[in-house]
């Protein structure tokens, strides 16, 4: 394309009307770069689906194009898809110092860290990268080494957030770069994409260092009790105050859950945590020392099923058992969609006599409304793309916007798939690129869709009733009646006159099969199927799952 008629075009392919599962291309001419590549978790009614990840088809059509994907911060919807992804997009990745260190560990649990060009960049560095050039901005999360991005192309500048607060007293590091988001304000910005996730909240986020103190309290007040603190494994702030306030108060200290200890092991050996000698101790050394002298920081915030403090509320954890000695907090809020997990966890553990803490010891990562606010008025963008939250969200951004004197001409929502194509000054959505869920079931990615999730949605509700029959290959006729096997559907040995009556049904339609001259098997289990379909439905108004077989002898 030649660069006098070349558009800089901005393409979210995932993480808008939702959370997580963040995702955005930006493409100039013959360049595009790709903003994050995270996934999701699956929604109610995805049966049996471990992640899900964002559908990539637009760059892998354009793979000539793409220059590298450039990461924000380390978190799951940012990360999390690079190991999927890269396998058809295997482009070089840019990041700072922490969040490189959680997607090594990532890429080398696939085993495809040597196939995978790798650049770990300072704050203020900036980054040539086809036509664009990428400055990284030192920001505040609930993760180390976030950062904002500068992106500078021949259309504009782009600032883009990443997950951000503003933090002037943060636990590691420094607080977030105000003068240089002032400077480019100066410099002028093309547009804006900002953190949506907290823009319902009023007033400031508190700093991450109040939940120290929240936290230094409940040491405090339970000298004589075992304290298991429940947080996101990635909230390495969080983990640092934790083991700081355990060391204080002369107690060794437990991670427990597979990514607890990865990310804090990838995090010490960066220097990003400073864990004093001797603080922690392996779990199976756990039963060494009193109760009281001991703490434990684990995964399960969000009541993750399989998470160890699941596990620990249903008895099936195998090193750690719940008693009315000890004090369960929970460090965070849930995730919305979370809530009835996260209760569950919570009546598990009260029912065993624990006390369970779950105000007061968290605090958001995300700013909210004068943060924004704070921003938008230091950037003085000429467009603003609300990105990072549900319809909801990047509405309530939008409402502050207006308070900030914006028209709507200058402000897009966008949805996953838009394509926003900048004219000048102007920006206009041209287009729109078809993107979905790309779900991911153990080994398999993509290969289980819609049909099979309604089929296992119908197995789940219903459950499923097979039919095996045998037929001379010769004459066609059936070799013996069909057999009825169920399961998930009635409890057979309290339902006797159902199966009597299913049994008698196949008995009439193997007639009417016969009568026909029915030699098609296909036509067979059709017939199978309707027969036994309606009087299931007439009897009980169920539709399970019916399944004729029929082999050839």
């Amino acid at each position: 394309m030649n660069n006098k008629e070349a558009k800089l075009r901005i393409i979210p392919l995932g993480g808008l009307e939702q959370i997580g599962m963040n995702i955005t291309a930006f493409e100039y001419g013959d360049s595009i770069i790709v903003v994050d590549c995270g996934l999701s978790f699956p929604d109610d009614d995805m049966l049996g689906i471990d992640l899900v990840i964002p559908d990539v088809t637009y760059l892998n059509e354009n793979i000539d194009k793409v220059e590298a994907f450039v990461i924000t911060h380390g978190h799951e919807d940012h990360i999390g898809a690079l190991p999927y992804v890269l396998r058809t997009v295997n482009v070089p990745i840019y990041a700072t110092r922490l969040t490189m260190g959680l997607i090594e560990r990532k890429l080398e649990e696939h085993d495809i860290l040597e196939s995978v060009e790798r650049h770990v960049v300072n704050f203020e560095d900036k980054v040539k990268l086809g036509a664009f050039e990428v400055e990284f901005i030192k920001t505040n999360h609930s993760i180390v080494d976030a950062a904002a991005l500068a992106i500078y192309s021949p259309a504009g500048t782009i600032v883009h957030t990443g997950d951000f607060k503003v933090d002037y007293t943060p636990v590691y590091g420094d607080s977030i770069n105000l003068q240089r988001f002032a400077e480019l304000g100066h410099q002028g910005v093309l547009a804006l994409m900002c953190d949506s996730t907290n823009a319902e909240r009023q007033g400031f986020t508190f700093s991450e260092r109040t939940v120290g103190r929240t936290i230094d309290g409940i040491f405090q007040d339970n000298v004589d009790r075992r304290i298991i603190i429940a947080t996101f494994a990635s909230n390495v702030d969080r983990v640092q105050q934790i083991i700081n306030s355990a060391y204080k108060y002369g107690r060794k200290v437990v991670l427990e859950g597979r990514s607890m200890g990865n990310i804090i092991e990838t995090a010490q050996n960066l220097g990003c945590i400073n864990i004093p000698d001797n603080t922690l101790i392996p779990i199976d050394l756990l039963k060494d020392y009193p109760p009281e002298k001991t703490a434990i920081i684990t995964t399960g915030s969000q009541g993750e099923s399989m998470a160890a403090l699941s596990r620990m509320a249903s008895d099936s954890h195998k090193k750690i058992v719940i008693d009315s000695n000890d004090v369960i907090v929970f460090s965070s809020h849930p995730i919305p969609g979370n809530e009835k997990p996260v209760t569950k966890t919570i009546n598990a553990l009260l029912s065993k006599g624990a006390e369970v803490i779950f105000q007061d010891a968290h605090v958001s990562g995300h700013a909210c409304q004068e943060e924004i606010k704070l921003i938008y008025t230091l950037v003085q963008p000429l467009h603003a793309i609300p990105v990072h939250g549900e319809y909801k969200h990047l509405k309530a951004q939008a409402n502050l916007l207006r308070e900030l004197g914006y028209d709507k001409d200058r402000i897009h929502i966008l949805r996953s798939g838009d394509v926003l194509e900048f004219n000048g000054t102007e920006a206009n959505v041209v287009e729109r690129i078809e993107t979905k869920d790309v779900l991911v079931d153990g080994l398999g990615i993509g290969d289980v869709g819609n049909v099979v999730l309604r089929d296992r949605q119908i197995l789940s509700a219903n459950g499923i009733i097979v039919v095996a029959a045998a037929i001379d290959k010769g004459s066609r006729e059936f070799v013996c009646m069909p057999e009825i096997v169920t399961r998930g559907f009635i409890y057979v040995k309290e339902s006797d006159d159902i199966m009597e009556e299913m049994q008698d049904i196949l008995v009439d339609t193997v007639d009417e099969i016969m009568e026909h001259n029915v030699v098609d098997i296909t036509k067979m289990r059709s017939m199978i199927r309707d027969a036994l379909s309606s009087y299931i439905w007439n009897k009980m108004e169920r539709r399970p799952m019916i399944m004729p077989i029929i082999m050839e002898v």
